[in-house]
């Protein structure tokens, strides 16, 4: 009887040489040769390089990253703070213009009044009066003094402007009063001296005459 023989049924795979990368079957592994190592080492530095490279990558959009969040920051908080500010101005300028407005408005109906007030204190000429109604044009002419007078009164009360004192005696006379204010006075270039005799030939009539009233008295007694 013929039977088929297989060698392999002998061989325990446990017991296997295994085959080295650097030596033969079963050998010691071999020290790497100085090919080896460079090979390595400039995978090695390569990786590095790459590494390092990603890092700068990652370095330079971070930084992008935080201006960007900067910008919008700065962004944010100065338009918060801008409208607030506009807000605040538009109210406070429309206050004012109504403000200025009802001013404006008051200055012209004051101005059309105080026209309307002169010309009628102008328009009245009293040699035109007859006798038979002059009591009734006096009385109008007062009414309309009394009431050009409220209108003034009025008027200085609304406006400070009007509250102004008028130059006295116009321009002449405004340079006289400046004349007279900045001309010094002669008794100011005087010496102490000087004076004393205009105070001593001011006042002595007047210690004469109490002199001779003191004389009077004196003579009046004795007699007694």
């Amino acid at each position: 009887m013929a039977s088929g023989y297989d060698a392999t049924e002998f061989i325990d795979g446990d017991f296997q040489p295994v085959k080295s990368p650097v030596g033969g079957v079963g050998g010691p592994q071999r020290a790497p040769t100085r090919e080896e190592v460079d090979l390595r080492v400039a995978d090695a530095q390569q990786k590095l390089a790459e590494l390092k490279r990603a890092q700068e990558e990652l370095e330079r959009e971070r930084a992008g990253l935080e201006e960007t969040r900067r910008r919008q920051r700065e962004f944010q908080t100065g338009r918060q703070e801008t409208v607030q500010n506009l807000a605040r101005g538009l109210v406070l300028l429309e206050e004012a213009e109504f403000d200025a407005r009802k001013e404006a408005e008051q200055l012209s109906k004051a101005i059309a009044d105080m026209r309307e007030a002169l010309t009628r204190l102008e328009g009245i000429n009293e040699e035109q009066w007859a006798r038979s109604s002059f009591e009734v044009e006096l009385t109008r002419a007062l009414a309309a003094l009394e009431n050009a007078r409220m209108e003034w009164n009025s008027a200085r009360l609304k406006f400070p402007v009007l509250a102004r004192p008028a130059a006295e005696g116009g321009q002449n006379g405004g340079v006289a009063v400046t004349a007279a204010r900045t001309e010094p006075l002669p008794i100011a270039g005087m010496s102490f001296t000087e004076l004393c005799r205009l105070g001593l030939a001011l006042t002595w009539p007047l210690a004469a005459v109490a002199l001779l009233v003191l004389a009077v008295l004196l003579v009046i007694l004795l007699r007694n």
